[in-house]
């Protein structure tokens, strides 16, 4: 197995970790790795009338700074992209947006609602 390989294979536990604490708390897990292009958002959640946006971020070690610093102006444009490009394809409007951030540092879980506006 390469290195990429590997921290794929840990990308995807992560985001199973992400979905189930926000299926704890009564979200509905609508998307994994929703792709758009060379885009992907890695959750999509409803709760109740508002459909999350998730990008979730892991590090190993602290050496790097935090997780959600490599959410970058890049990244987010291209999240909110993906999004636009999400609700076109499913036909759904009248629905609250929100981006949220959700990181593993250490093996903790770290959530951050509303980590951005949609541009």
């Amino acid at each position: 197995m390469t290195d990429r390989d590997d921290r794929v294979k840990r990308g995807r536990e992560y985001e199973k970790l992400a979905a189930t604490f926000f299926e704890q708390q009564g979200y509905q897990v609508l998307e994994r790795n929703w792709q758009a292009g060379h885009k992907e958002i890695d959750l999509i959640i409803r709760n109740e009338n508002q459909i999350i946006f998730v990008e979730v971020k892991s590090s190993r070690t602290p050496n790097f700074g935090h997780p959600a610093e490599r959410v970058d102006q890049r990244k987010i444009s291209n999240l909110v992209s993906a999004a636009r490009q999400y609700l076109l394809a499913k036909n759904i409007s009248g629905t609250d947006l929100r981006f949220d951030v959700v990181t593993f540092s250490e093996g903790r879980l770290e959530h951050f609602p509303n980590a951005f506006p949609a541009e």
